[in-house]
Protein backbone atom coordinates (compact mmCIF):
# COMPACT_ATOMS: atom_id res chain seq x y z
CA UNK A 1 0.00 0.00 0.00
CA UNK A 2 1.05 3.57 -0.66
CA UNK A 3 1.39 5.69 2.31
CA UNK A 4 3.11 9.29 3.41
CA UNK A 5 4.93 9.63 6.45
CA UNK A 6 6.31 12.79 7.53
CA UNK A 7 10.62 13.27 6.66
CA UNK A 8 10.90 11.86 10.41
CA UNK A 9 9.70 8.96 10.29
CA UNK A 10 11.63 7.66 7.30
CA UNK A 11 13.91 4.70 8.35
CA UNK A 12 16.81 2.55 7.03
CA UNK A 13 14.58 -0.40 5.35
CA UNK A 14 11.53 1.55 3.54
CA UNK A 15 10.69 1.97 0.40
CA UNK A 16 10.03 5.47 -1.38
CA UNK A 17 8.06 6.02 -4.14
CA UNK A 18 7.64 9.27 -4.27
CA UNK A 19 9.76 11.79 -2.40
CA UNK A 20 7.06 14.44 -2.99
CA UNK A 21 9.09 17.82 -3.79
CA UNK A 22 8.10 18.15 -7.44
CA UNK A 23 8.44 22.23 -6.21
CA UNK A 24 11.97 22.12 -7.08
CA UNK A 25 12.74 22.98 -10.21
CA UNK A 26 15.02 20.84 -12.17
CA UNK A 27 14.81 18.08 -9.92
CA UNK A 28 15.35 14.90 -11.26
CA UNK A 29 16.97 13.09 -8.58
CA UNK A 30 15.81 9.65 -8.11
CA UNK A 31 12.34 9.43 -7.32
CA UNK A 32 11.98 5.89 -5.62
CA UNK A 33 13.55 3.16 -4.27
CA UNK A 34 14.81 0.96 -1.28
CA UNK A 35 16.72 3.10 1.37
CA UNK A 36 19.75 0.96 2.35
CA UNK A 37 22.02 3.29 4.65
CA UNK A 38 21.39 5.95 6.87
CA UNK A 39 23.77 8.39 4.38
CA UNK A 40 20.53 8.00 1.98
CA UNK A 41 18.19 9.53 4.64
CA UNK A 42 20.72 12.40 5.23
CA UNK A 43 20.68 13.28 1.36
CA UNK A 44 16.88 13.19 1.48
CA UNK A 45 16.64 15.21 4.95
CA UNK A 46 19.17 18.36 2.53
CA UNK A 47 16.68 18.06 0.20
CA UNK A 48 13.81 20.12 2.44
CA UNK A 49 11.13 17.70 2.25
CA UNK A 50 8.62 17.70 4.47
CA UNK A 51 6.96 14.49 3.85
CA UNK A 52 7.20 11.53 1.12
CA UNK A 53 5.24 8.57 -0.26
CA UNK A 54 6.24 4.95 0.84
CA UNK A 55 5.17 1.42 -0.89
CA UNK A 56 4.45 -0.98 2.45
CA UNK A 57 4.21 -4.00 0.02
CA UNK A 58 7.95 -3.58 -0.71
CA UNK A 59 9.67 -2.36 2.55
CA UNK A 60 9.04 -1.66 6.23
CA UNK A 61 5.82 0.08 7.49
CA UNK A 62 5.29 2.83 9.54
CA UNK A 63 2.54 3.95 12.27
CA UNK A 64 2.85 7.45 11.54
CA UNK A 65 1.69 6.55 7.98
CA UNK A 66 -1.22 7.78 6.33
CA UNK A 67 -2.67 5.81 3.26
CA UNK A 68 -2.45 8.22 -0.17
CA UNK A 69 -5.75 7.56 -0.42
CA UNK A 70 -6.88 9.37 2.67
CA UNK A 71 -4.58 12.32 1.59
CA UNK A 72 -6.18 12.14 -1.82
CA UNK A 73 -9.59 12.48 -0.16
CA UNK A 74 -8.52 15.48 2.46
CA UNK A 75 -6.46 17.66 -0.70
CA UNK A 76 -10.03 16.62 -2.59
CA UNK A 77 -11.77 18.25 -0.06
CA UNK A 78 -9.21 20.80 0.65
CA UNK A 79 -10.08 21.75 -3.24
CA UNK A 80 -13.85 21.90 -3.02
CA UNK A 81 -13.29 24.65 -0.12
CA UNK A 82 -10.78 26.30 -1.89
CA UNK A 83 -13.37 26.39 -4.55
CA UNK A 84 -16.38 27.71 -2.66
CA UNK A 85 -16.11 31.34 -2.73
CA UNK A 86 -15.75 32.36 -6.99
CA UNK A 87 -14.12 35.78 -7.70
CA UNK A 88 -15.48 38.80 -8.41
CA UNK A 89 -17.50 38.35 -11.71
CA UNK A 90 -16.90 40.21 -14.52
CA UNK A 91 -18.20 40.66 -17.79
CA UNK A 92 -15.74 38.82 -20.78
CA UNK A 93 -15.74 39.15 -24.24
CA UNK A 94 -16.61 36.64 -26.59
CA UNK A 95 -14.16 33.56 -26.50
CA UNK A 96 -13.29 32.79 -29.92
CA UNK A 97 -13.16 36.67 -30.74
CA UNK A 98 -11.05 36.86 -28.01
CA UNK A 99 -8.58 33.48 -29.05
CA UNK A 100 -7.61 35.24 -32.43
CA UNK A 101 -6.18 38.18 -30.49
CA UNK A 102 -4.72 35.48 -27.53
CA UNK A 103 -3.01 33.98 -30.17
CA UNK A 104 -1.27 36.73 -32.09
CA UNK A 105 0.04 38.22 -28.22
CA UNK A 106 1.42 34.72 -27.30
CA UNK A 107 3.48 34.12 -30.08
CA UNK A 108 4.95 37.36 -29.68
CA UNK A 109 5.19 37.06 -26.45
CA UNK A 110 8.07 33.63 -26.85
CA UNK A 111 9.76 35.54 -29.65
CA UNK A 112 10.59 38.70 -27.40
CA UNK A 113 11.43 36.43 -24.89
CA UNK A 114 13.40 35.01 -26.88
CA UNK A 115 15.24 38.21 -28.13
CA UNK A 116 16.03 39.29 -25.00
CA UNK A 117 17.71 35.77 -24.39
CA UNK A 118 19.81 36.22 -26.80
CA UNK A 119 20.69 39.96 -26.43
CA UNK A 120 22.13 38.84 -22.48
CA UNK A 121 24.12 35.66 -24.06
CA UNK A 122 25.47 38.20 -26.33
CA UNK A 123 26.08 40.84 -23.28
CA UNK A 124 23.77 43.37 -25.02
CA UNK A 125 22.14 45.97 -23.13
CA UNK A 126 18.29 45.12 -22.74
CA UNK A 127 15.72 47.28 -24.79
CA UNK A 128 12.37 46.98 -22.34
CA UNK A 129 10.51 49.31 -24.19
CA UNK A 130 8.73 46.10 -26.76
CA UNK A 131 8.17 44.03 -23.47
CA UNK A 132 6.12 47.30 -21.63
CA UNK A 133 3.68 47.45 -24.76
CA UNK A 134 3.56 42.84 -24.65
CA UNK A 135 2.87 43.65 -21.50
CA UNK A 136 -0.01 46.03 -21.92
CA UNK A 137 -1.30 44.09 -24.67
CA UNK A 138 -1.23 41.10 -22.66
CA UNK A 139 -2.92 42.58 -19.59
CA UNK A 140 -6.04 43.99 -22.06
CA UNK A 141 -6.25 40.50 -23.25
CA UNK A 142 -6.73 38.92 -19.67
CA UNK A 143 -8.87 41.56 -18.79
CA UNK A 144 -10.66 40.91 -21.79
CA UNK A 145 -11.46 37.08 -21.69
CA UNK A 146 -8.61 35.05 -19.31
CA UNK A 147 -9.83 32.25 -20.50
CA UNK A 148 -8.15 32.42 -24.12
CA UNK A 149 -4.60 33.19 -23.20
CA UNK A 150 -5.35 30.48 -20.50
CA UNK A 151 -5.83 27.84 -22.91
CA UNK A 152 -2.88 28.79 -25.13
CA UNK A 153 -1.23 27.97 -21.96
CA UNK A 154 -1.39 24.28 -22.13
CA UNK A 155 -0.84 23.96 -25.48
CA UNK A 156 2.82 23.16 -24.65
CA UNK A 157 5.94 21.66 -26.53
CA UNK A 158 8.41 20.27 -23.91
CA UNK A 159 11.28 20.85 -25.87
CA UNK A 160 10.63 24.56 -25.47
CA UNK A 161 9.80 24.93 -22.00
CA UNK A 162 12.03 28.19 -20.87
CA UNK A 163 10.33 30.48 -23.35
CA UNK A 164 6.78 28.92 -23.27
CA UNK A 165 7.16 28.55 -19.18
CA UNK A 166 7.97 32.10 -19.38
CA UNK A 167 5.04 33.58 -21.34
CA UNK A 168 2.67 30.86 -19.23
CA UNK A 169 3.88 32.17 -15.83
CA UNK A 170 3.28 35.84 -17.19
CA UNK A 171 -0.56 35.20 -18.15
CA UNK A 172 -0.89 33.10 -14.67
CA UNK A 173 0.47 36.18 -12.88
CA UNK A 174 -1.79 38.50 -14.61
CA UNK A 175 -5.16 36.18 -13.73
CA UNK A 176 -3.95 35.60 -10.26
CA UNK A 177 -2.91 39.60 -9.60
CA UNK A 178 -6.17 40.50 -11.42
CA UNK A 179 -8.11 38.13 -8.39
CA UNK A 180 -6.30 39.93 -5.60
CA UNK A 181 -7.41 43.23 -6.66
CA UNK A 182 -4.24 44.70 -7.79
CA UNK A 183 -3.29 48.02 -9.23
CA UNK A 184 -2.92 48.30 -13.25
CA UNK A 185 0.38 49.87 -12.20
CA UNK A 186 1.24 46.98 -10.31
CA UNK A 187 -0.36 44.02 -12.61
CA UNK A 188 2.15 45.62 -15.37
CA UNK A 189 4.91 44.89 -13.49
CA UNK A 190 3.89 41.70 -12.65
CA UNK A 191 3.90 40.41 -16.01
CA UNK A 192 7.08 41.64 -16.68
CA UNK A 193 9.00 40.38 -14.30
CA UNK A 194 7.08 36.88 -14.70
CA UNK A 195 7.81 37.31 -18.39
CA UNK A 196 11.53 37.55 -17.40
CA UNK A 197 12.10 35.65 -14.09
CA UNK A 198 14.48 32.84 -15.18
CA UNK A 199 16.38 35.26 -17.88
CA UNK A 200 19.10 34.31 -15.73
CA UNK A 201 19.19 30.94 -16.81
CA UNK A 202 20.95 32.04 -20.08
CA UNK A 203 24.14 32.41 -17.87
CA UNK A 204 23.94 28.94 -16.76
CA UNK A 205 26.09 26.39 -19.03
CA UNK A 206 24.20 24.64 -21.86
CA UNK A 207 25.66 21.44 -20.58
CA UNK A 208 23.67 21.89 -17.25
CA UNK A 209 20.59 23.67 -18.59
CA UNK A 210 20.15 20.78 -21.15
CA UNK A 211 20.96 17.86 -19.54
CA UNK A 212 19.01 15.88 -20.09
CA UNK A 213 19.97 13.26 -17.18
CA UNK A 214 19.98 13.78 -13.98
CA UNK A 215 21.76 16.69 -12.42
CA UNK A 216 24.67 16.45 -9.48
CA UNK A 217 24.72 18.21 -6.47
CA UNK A 218 27.26 20.79 -7.98
CA UNK A 219 25.40 21.24 -10.87
CA UNK A 220 22.23 22.11 -9.65
CA UNK A 221 24.09 24.16 -7.04
CA UNK A 222 25.18 26.35 -10.02
CA UNK A 223 21.14 25.62 -11.34
CA UNK A 224 19.86 27.58 -8.40
CA UNK A 225 21.94 30.48 -9.40
CA UNK A 226 19.73 31.69 -11.80
CA UNK A 227 17.45 33.61 -9.99
CA UNK A 228 20.19 35.63 -8.43
CA UNK A 229 21.54 36.19 -12.49
CA UNK A 230 17.61 38.08 -13.47
CA UNK A 231 17.59 39.69 -10.20
CA UNK A 232 21.12 41.00 -11.14
CA UNK A 233 19.94 41.30 -14.76
CA UNK A 234 16.89 43.16 -14.29
CA UNK A 235 18.49 45.68 -11.44
CA UNK A 236 20.25 47.03 -14.25
CA UNK A 237 17.54 47.04 -17.14
CA UNK A 238 16.16 50.77 -17.30
CA UNK A 239 12.83 51.04 -16.77
CA UNK A 240 12.42 48.27 -14.38
CA UNK A 241 9.76 48.55 -11.54
CA UNK A 242 10.88 46.78 -8.05
CA UNK A 243 7.54 44.64 -7.90
CA UNK A 244 9.14 42.55 -11.59
CA UNK A 245 12.49 42.67 -9.81
CA UNK A 246 10.84 41.18 -6.66
CA UNK A 247 8.44 38.53 -8.90
CA UNK A 248 11.75 37.91 -10.87
CA UNK A 249 14.01 37.48 -7.39
CA UNK A 250 11.94 35.47 -4.95
CA UNK A 251 10.16 32.80 -7.16
CA UNK A 252 12.12 30.19 -5.79
CA UNK A 253 11.65 31.39 -2.18
CA UNK A 254 9.89 29.34 0.39
CA UNK A 255 8.02 30.25 3.49
CA UNK A 256 10.18 28.27 5.64
CA UNK A 257 13.53 29.28 4.07
CA UNK A 258 14.44 26.52 2.03
CA UNK A 259 14.09 28.21 -1.10
CA UNK A 260 16.89 30.24 -3.03
CA UNK A 261 18.56 32.73 -3.00
CA UNK A 262 18.09 34.62 -0.23
CA UNK A 263 16.79 32.00 2.10
CA UNK A 264 13.89 34.19 2.79
CA UNK A 265 11.04 33.19 5.22
CA UNK A 266 7.32 33.99 5.79
CA UNK A 267 6.93 37.92 5.30
CA UNK A 268 10.02 38.52 4.55
CA UNK A 269 9.26 37.16 1.16
CA UNK A 270 7.43 40.06 -0.90
CA UNK A 271 3.55 39.36 -1.88
CA UNK A 272 5.16 39.20 -5.28
CA UNK A 273 7.33 36.82 -4.54
CA UNK A 274 4.98 34.48 -2.46
CA UNK A 275 2.60 34.70 -5.58
CA UNK A 276 4.69 33.58 -8.22
CA UNK A 277 6.34 30.97 -6.25
CA UNK A 278 2.60 29.73 -6.26
CA UNK A 279 2.05 30.48 -9.86
CA UNK A 280 5.66 28.92 -11.14
CA UNK A 281 5.17 25.71 -9.29
CA UNK A 282 1.70 25.30 -11.00
CA UNK A 283 2.58 25.62 -14.08
CA UNK A 284 6.18 23.68 -13.78
CA UNK A 285 4.28 20.64 -12.16
CA UNK A 286 1.58 20.42 -14.91
CA UNK A 287 3.90 20.58 -17.57
CA UNK A 288 5.65 17.81 -20.16
CA UNK A 289 9.02 18.15 -20.09
CA UNK A 290 12.18 16.15 -20.74
CA UNK A 291 12.40 14.61 -17.56
CA UNK A 292 9.00 14.98 -16.09
CA UNK A 293 5.79 13.91 -16.80
CA UNK A 294 3.52 16.54 -16.18
CA UNK A 295 0.07 16.48 -13.54
CA UNK A 296 -2.85 17.39 -14.57
CA UNK A 297 -4.34 20.75 -13.63
CA UNK A 298 -6.51 19.23 -10.84
CA UNK A 299 -3.78 17.16 -9.57
CA UNK A 300 -1.80 20.47 -9.82
CA UNK A 301 -3.88 22.32 -7.60
CA UNK A 302 -4.09 19.78 -4.92
CA UNK A 303 -0.26 19.67 -4.67
CA UNK A 304 -0.38 23.06 -4.11
CA UNK A 305 -2.68 22.41 -1.29
CA UNK A 306 -0.53 19.83 0.31
CA UNK A 307 2.81 21.99 0.09
CA UNK A 308 1.28 25.07 1.94
CA UNK A 309 2.25 26.20 4.79
CA UNK A 310 5.97 24.89 4.89
CA UNK A 311 6.18 26.08 1.69
CA UNK A 312 3.69 28.18 -0.34
CA UNK A 313 1.28 30.63 1.27
CA UNK A 314 -1.75 29.02 2.34
CA UNK A 315 -4.20 32.13 1.81
CA UNK A 316 -2.44 33.06 -1.40
CA UNK A 317 -3.10 29.15 -2.79
CA UNK A 318 -6.79 29.30 -2.04
CA UNK A 319 -6.71 32.15 -3.87
CA UNK A 320 -4.78 30.79 -6.63
CA UNK A 321 -7.69 27.99 -7.04
CA UNK A 322 -10.03 30.47 -6.96
CA UNK A 323 -9.20 32.55 -9.87
CA UNK A 324 -8.57 28.81 -12.14
CA UNK A 325 -11.28 27.61 -10.96
CA UNK A 326 -11.64 24.17 -9.07
CA UNK A 327 -11.13 22.54 -12.99
CA UNK A 328 -8.93 25.07 -14.95
CA UNK A 329 -8.97 25.74 -18.46
CA UNK A 330 -7.62 22.22 -19.80
CA UNK A 331 -8.66 19.64 -17.61
CA UNK A 332 -10.37 16.54 -18.66
CA UNK A 333 -13.50 16.04 -16.88
CA UNK A 334 -16.18 12.91 -16.93
CA UNK A 335 -19.67 14.16 -16.85
CA UNK A 336 -22.41 12.09 -15.37
CA UNK A 337 -23.55 10.78 -18.53
CA UNK A 338 -20.22 9.31 -19.17
CA UNK A 339 -19.02 11.75 -21.36
CA UNK A 340 -15.50 13.17 -21.22
CA UNK A 341 -14.80 16.92 -22.08
CA UNK A 342 -12.20 19.19 -22.38
CA UNK A 343 -12.92 22.58 -20.07
CA UNK A 344 -12.27 25.28 -22.47
CA UNK A 345 -13.93 28.35 -20.51
CA UNK A 346 -14.21 28.94 -16.17
CA UNK A 347 -17.60 30.02 -14.73
CA UNK A 348 -16.78 32.43 -12.33
CA UNK A 349 -20.60 32.33 -11.27
CA UNK A 350 -20.25 28.61 -10.56
CA UNK A 351 -16.95 27.13 -10.51
CA UNK A 352 -18.24 23.63 -10.80
CA UNK A 353 -20.10 24.43 -14.27
CA UNK A 354 -17.63 25.70 -16.78
CA UNK A 355 -17.95 25.26 -20.66
CA UNK A 356 -16.35 22.30 -21.88
CA UNK A 357 -15.53 20.46 -25.46
CA UNK A 358 -17.13 16.85 -25.62
CA UNK A 359 -15.47 14.40 -27.69
CA UNK A 360 -15.62 10.63 -25.95
CA UNK A 361 -17.96 8.44 -23.91
CA UNK A 362 -16.30 6.29 -22.17
CA UNK A 363 -19.43 3.91 -21.44
CA UNK A 364 -19.24 3.08 -25.12
CA UNK A 365 -15.31 3.23 -25.50
CA UNK A 366 -15.62 5.63 -28.74
CA UNK A 367 -15.11 8.78 -29.75
CA UNK A 368 -18.56 11.16 -30.33
CA UNK A 369 -18.69 14.34 -32.20
CA UNK A 370 -16.97 17.49 -30.80
CA UNK A 371 -19.62 19.96 -29.24
CA UNK A 372 -19.54 22.46 -26.55
CA UNK A 373 -21.43 22.31 -23.51
CA UNK A 374 -21.59 25.19 -21.42
CA UNK A 375 -22.86 23.61 -18.37
CA UNK A 376 -24.55 26.62 -16.75
CA UNK A 377 -27.06 27.20 -19.35
CA UNK A 378 -30.66 26.48 -18.13
CA UNK A 379 -32.01 23.05 -18.99
CA UNK A 380 -28.37 21.34 -19.24
CA UNK A 381 -28.75 17.88 -17.53
CA UNK A 382 -25.05 17.05 -17.48
CA UNK A 383 -22.66 17.59 -14.90
CA UNK A 384 -19.14 16.87 -13.69
CA UNK A 385 -18.25 13.56 -11.18
CA UNK A 386 -14.41 14.67 -11.26
CA UNK A 387 -11.15 15.41 -13.48
CA UNK A 388 -9.28 12.31 -15.07
CA UNK A 389 -5.70 11.83 -16.23
CA UNK A 390 -6.30 12.37 -20.22
CA UNK A 391 -3.25 8.90 -20.53
CA UNK A 392 -6.44 6.95 -19.09
CA UNK A 393 -8.24 7.13 -22.34
CA UNK A 394 -5.00 8.44 -24.49
CA UNK A 395 -6.76 11.61 -25.02
CA UNK A 396 -4.53 14.56 -26.00
CA UNK A 397 -6.70 17.42 -24.78
CA UNK A 398 -4.39 20.40 -26.81
CA UNK A 399 -6.66 18.98 -30.02
CA UNK A 400 -9.51 20.55 -28.17
CA UNK A 401 -8.22 23.90 -26.77
CA UNK A 402 -7.74 26.81 -29.11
Amino acid sequence: MIKRIPLTALRVGMYITDLNNDWIPHNNNRRRGFIRNEQILEKIARLGVEYVYIDTSKGTDSPDAVPATEIDRHNEAQLQQAGAEPPEPFRRADFQDEALIAQAIHKQAQGLVGDLMQSVKLGKAIDITPMHELASDLQGSVFRNHNALACLGRIREKDNYLLEHSVNLSVLMSIFGKSLGQSESALHQLIVGAMLHDIGKILIPDGILHKPGRLTDEEFGVMKQHAAHSRDILLTTPGIGELAVLTAAEHHEKLDGSGYPNGLKGDEISLQGRMAAIADVYDAITSDRVYHKGMTPTQGLKKLLEWSGSHLDPKLVRQFIRCLGLYPVGSLVLLESGRLGVVTEGNEDDQRLPVVRIMYHTRFRMPVTVQTLDLSKPGTQDHILRAVDPDEYRIDVRKFLV
